[in-house]
């Protein structure tokens, strides 16, 4: 509990008590009065000061304005009847605020489980200098330093291990429990924790650019990407507020003046009150404090899981997701490529191998680092010279004054060299020197343990259509894409086609409903826009990046994603694993469902009750439940969109 919200439960429980002793005393009169006003300003003054700011900065109507209208009110009437009941309005006010404890004590609760799950920030490096540690600001370590990681320490900044070796935790990154094994030469990412040995890292990061930076920027960011729901919330309220003040104001008035007319008595003390106790129950707050807090919950228990959604605009489109379309390399593939077989004319293997992995020196593709590791030798780049890629195809590079073409059939097929197919799974790269075909190398790329499991969970969350986009091969393509699962597959894209496949397989889904309304093509509402129904992109490569940004939302592999993926994305998935998809797609469904609920439950019970006080069947009690105990319920059933770890 905080230092504010102590002062605050003091007050109220001061207040309760000053407000039963004044119940007892045999005071009357002005002493009275003074008595239950000071009470009042004990539990009221922060409510009335508010409500006098928001008039001086012309935020007149809001739920600060409402209470003081309807207390300072209830105790004019107390004085006007000359009744000298008092306790109805210091009551309305009491219950308010504690309604406002709860409420400021539930939000605190969620938002510091939300910074306890997020709580890795590290503090300081560590740095060797004359045999000792130095602790410093990572903010103050260079791209190429050696940083030494204690047992228990954070990773403070991305890296690769020079010594050592250890177990990782790194459920507050990704969500996983069991701890992974770190060993030298491993790439090793800030925010894990080291459980046992001691790891000398070089860091490949500057601190600002590191991934504990990078989630932590994104889950600050998310709260100023608001939903749909988030707006009509904040639209409806400027509507909404303004006209029960005027409705109330009506309600005070008219009936009278029309008894008047009659000749019947005007009844101005009951028409008040009346007026009083529907500014009671019109307070919003139910639905502008639980509404963005669900979200605010609903991302946090995501970031636990290691799915990070960087708005809750991002969370309402997720949870309509009904077609995915994957990328293949890298998402459900490993994308560790191994060389399985070299098929040449007349070289020998390792010199066609050689050739290839020295073309390919400069590019940093998962296929060209297959090639190089093949190769196993440290690769001399003064033996290459003028290196051109071609997009798509491959790229062509003079390797000791030769000139050697490597990539796929499209570049032979574009240099004019005469290539032979292969029958061998796998990518197949063509190489050609001095323009002859030289031969073939065969690169196979391993299916991810959880690709397939995570298709068929997709299905059961009720996604309706899974594609994979390919560069590979017809054969390969279709080969994963039948041992998968998924519904269609795209093959031999160059990264611009995979953009065009994605525009295709969104007008396909709004012809669908056009042409569904006049009975020509029949397809189920889920796969239309006009039911909600959107399309999210899986990728992981820097070329996923167009693509990533066209579809309705894009969902990035983070772990050993491109930054370039990471920043297009709206959805960063922290350890590469497919089956997070469905589980970040079962979450905002919750957390939809929950903003859902509390919107209709709000609104519901307020315009019963504004309905029982236009008419005069409610008072005071029931305008406090009606404000405050539809807050408290709402707040505590947004806290559990935090529950998400077995959806």
């Amino acid at each position: 509990m905080t230092k504010k919200q102590k002062k605050m439960l003091a007050r109220i429980l001061l207040s309760t008590g000053m407000l039963v002793l004044l119940n007892f005393l045999p005071v009357t009169g002005l002493i009275r009065m003074a008595l239950y006003l000071g009470v009042y300003l004990l539990i009221g003054y922060d409510i009335l000061r508010k409500a006098g700011k928001g008039i001086i900065n012309g935020r007149v109507c809001d739920e600060n304005f409402l209470m003081t209208v309807a207390t300072i009110g209830a105790i004019a009437l107390a004085v006007y009847t000359g009744s000298g009941d008092y306790n109805e309005a210091i009551a309305v006010m009491l219950f308010y605020q504690v309604g406002e404890f709860f409420q400021s004590y539930a939000v605190g609760k969620s938002r510091r489980n939300i910074s306890a799950l997020m709580d890795i920030r590290p503090d300081y490096a560590n740095i060797e200098r004359e045999g000792r540690l130095e602790q410093v600001d990572p903010n103050e370590v260079a791209v190429g330093s050696v940083i030494v990681v204690q047992p228990g320490e954070k990773v403070p900044i991305d890296g690769v291990i020079l010594e050592g070796n250890s177990d990782l935790n790194t459920s507050a990154l990704t969500g996983e429990s069991l701890p992974r094994e770190a060993h030298a030469g491993d790439e090793i990412i800030s925010g894990c924790i080291n459980m046992t040995g001691v790891l000398k890292i070089q860091t490949t990061r500057e601190f600002g650019e590191s991934t504990v930076s990078k989630i932590l920027e994104l889950v600050e960011e998310s709260s100023s990407r608001k939903s749909r729901s988030e707006n009509f919330i904040s639209r409806f309220a400027k509507i909404y507020t303004p006209a029960v003040c005027i409705a109330a104001l009506l309600l005070a008035v008219l009936p009278p003046v029309c008894n008047l007319i009659l000749g019947h008595s005007p009844g101005w003390e009951n028409w008040i009150y009346s007026a009083l106790t529907f500014l009671v129950i019109s307070c919003p707050c139910a639905l502008v404090v639980s509404v963005p807090l669900s979200f605010f919950a609903g991302i946090g228990g995501a970031s636990k899981e290691g799915i990070l959604i960087k708005g809750s605009n991002y969370m309402e489109i997720l949870s309509r997701t009904k077609i995915v379309v994957f990328d293949k390399t890298g998402t459900l593939t490993q994308g560790v490529f191994e060389v399985s077989g070299i098929h040449h004319n007349e070289m020998e293997d390792d010199q066609l191998l050689e050739y290839a992995a020295l073309a390919e020196c400069s590019s940093s593709h998962p296929i060209s680092r297959s090639l190089q590791r093949a190769y196993g030798k440290e690769i001399d780049r003064n033996r290459v010279t003028e290196i051109q890629e071609i997009g798509g195809q491959g790229l062509v590079a003079k390797v000791d004054g030769r000139q050697v073409a490597v990539g796929n059939a499209k570049l032979m097929k574009q240099m004019d060299i005469a290539h032979r197919d292969c029958h061998s799974l796998g990518t197949i790269i063509h190489v050609a020197i001095d323009g002859s075909y030289a031969g073939h190398i065969v690169i196979s790329d391993l299916e991810k343990p959880n690709s397939k499991a995570a298709i068929a969970a997709l299905k059961k969350a009720g996604v309706t259509r899974t594609v994979m986009l390919t560069g590979d091969a017809k054969s390969v393509a279709e080969k994963v894409a039948a041992d998968l699962g998924v519904d269609e597959v795209h093959s031999e894209l160059l990264p611009g086609d995979k953009v065009v496949q994605v525009e295709k397989l969104l007008a396909d889904r709004d012809t669908a409903v056009k042409t569904s309304k006049t009975g020509i093509f029949q397809r189920k509402q889920t796969e239309s826009r006009a039911s909600g129904a959107r399309l999210a992109f899986v990728g992981d490569g820097i070329n996923d990046a167009p693509v990533l940004g066209r579809a309705d939302i894009g969902i990035a592999m983070g772990a050993m994603g491109s930054d370039a993926a990471i920043e297009a994305a709206d959805v960063v998935l922290m350890d590469d694993d497919p089956m997070k998809i469905a589980k970040g797609i079962k979450i905002s469904r919750k957390c939809l469902s929950i903003v859902y609920q509390n919107i209709i439950f709000a609104l519901a019970v307020k315009f019963v009750c504004l309905l029982l006080g236009a008419v005069g069947y409610a008072n005071m009690w029931l305008a406090i439940f009606a404000d405050v105990g539809v807050t408290v319920i709402a707040v505590l059933n947004a806290i559990r969109a935090l529950r998400v770890h077995k959806l």
